[in-house]
């Protein structure tokens, strides 16, 4: 079981105040441990004011990376492409000084890309934070229930996986994905689960109970025995 500590907010400004707080000390050790910090993001609403709020910290950017979590199979200019979001977030003001590390290259496809993509995360130092969402299907990163690359993804010692998720209203059209494996996860020395609302509530209290971590993927995330794992909620 991951060591994990529960963290109840009134209100998205608050939890957006608490995740920045929370990054800058992560950066801030990982710079004086290391003389170099590296943060692995998501996209998506919940991290997006943090990201902005960050961006205009004065800390020292050229010491800090960050990388991706998750990306779907797309060019950056493409309308749902998270290194779009996370430069148009995150990578603004001060922040532009950061070093970027993608997962998206030239491959046809995540499977093809997934060699390519390993050499560069490999080349990295744990990460100091990893900040993670979830799905109301019980997904964290693109690790998605029954995708195909799944199984691999959970038991691999690689830090990248390709994977081909089952379309559903959840995934959208777009199923081809590059992500995060559970090793990949448990690397860093503290991950953050964001949950916004009463549906993903209830999906996190299943995903603690007992079953499938291939029906709820985030299970294997919180029955890692490595992982320090911060979960924030709101309303």
């Amino acid at each position: 079981m991951a060591n994990i500590v529960e963290r109840i907010f009134e209100s998205k400004a608050q939890m957006t105040e608490a995740l920045a707080s929370l990054l800058e000390t992560g950066i801030a050790s990982g710079i004086k441990q290391d003389g170099k910090a590296l943060v692995m993001v998501s996209g998506g609403s919940s991290p997006a004011p943090a990201y902005k709020y960050l961006s205009n910290l004065p800390l020292e950017w050229d010491k800090i990376s960050i990388a991706m979590v998750d990306e779907r199979w797309v060019d950056p200019a493409h309308d749902k492409s998270n290194e779009a979001f996370i430069n148009e977030t995150l990578l603004q003001n001060k922040a532009a000084d950061a070093e970027f590390i993608v997962m998206k290259n030239s491959a046809s496809s995540a499977i093809a890309g997934q060699v390519e993509c390993e050499q560069a995360y490999q080349a990295l130092k744990a990460p100091d934070v990893t900040i993670l969402g979830m799905g109301p299907d019980g997904h964290t990163a693109s690790l998605f229930p029954h995708a195909e690359g799944l199984e691999s993804g959970l038991q691999t010692t690689d830090i990248v996986c390709a994977i081909n998720a089952v379309e559903s209203a959840v995934t959208g059209s777009i199923t081809e994905r590059m992500s995060l494996t559970l090793n990949g996860i448990a690397r860093s020395k503290e991950v953050v689960l964001l949950i916004s609302g009463d549906e993903k509530r209830a999906m996190y209290d299943q995903a603690k109970g007992a079953g499938s971590e291939l029906d709820i993927p985030l299970r294997a995330v919180i029955n890692h025995p490595q992982i320090t794992l911060s979960v924030f909620w709101c309303p």
